[in-house]
């Protein structure tokens, strides 16, 4: 199994010293980061359902917290980030679909694509495992 949450996160460069300066006064760089998923019923597999809403981030300055941490950066820098897909092998998927079904009280729905609509949107891609 195989799954990976994909942000798009964009932040200032900000030299470490101060004397050290950056032509010009900052740079703004955008990067791709992929964030391996937790195997569904393990802990951390509720990600989805805590950080996002219909296939967006829900709460801005939690994401530049938790992008800023994963990156190493000085969470002041961190302008946005913004969530592109979950991509999955059908394996996973098809276990995240069954711990959702399994509890789905906790999600406030009526079926499994509720869910997954609910949280992830459109944004859940089916990549080969191989």
């Amino acid at each position: 199994m195989d799954a990976h949450y994909v942000f798009r996160v964009r932040f200032r460069l900000e030299p470490a010293q101060k004397e050290v300066s950056l032509e010009p006064g900052s740079a703004e760089t955008t990067v791709t980061l992929f964030r391996e998923a937790p195997e569904p019923g393990t802990e951390g597999w509720l990600f989805f359902r805590d950080t996002l809403w219909r296939g967006e981030v829900s709460d801005q300055e939690y994401a530049r917290r938790f992008a800023a941490e994963w990156l190493g950066v000085p969470e002041r820098t961190v302008e946005v980030v913004d969530f592109r897909e979950l991509q999955t092998d059908e394996a996973y998927l098809e276990a995240l679909k069954s711990e959702i079904a399994a509890d789905l009280e906790a999600f406030n729905a009526d079926d499994v694509s509720e869910v997954l609509s609910k949280y992830l949107g459109s944004s859940v891609r089916v990549t080969d495992s191989s």
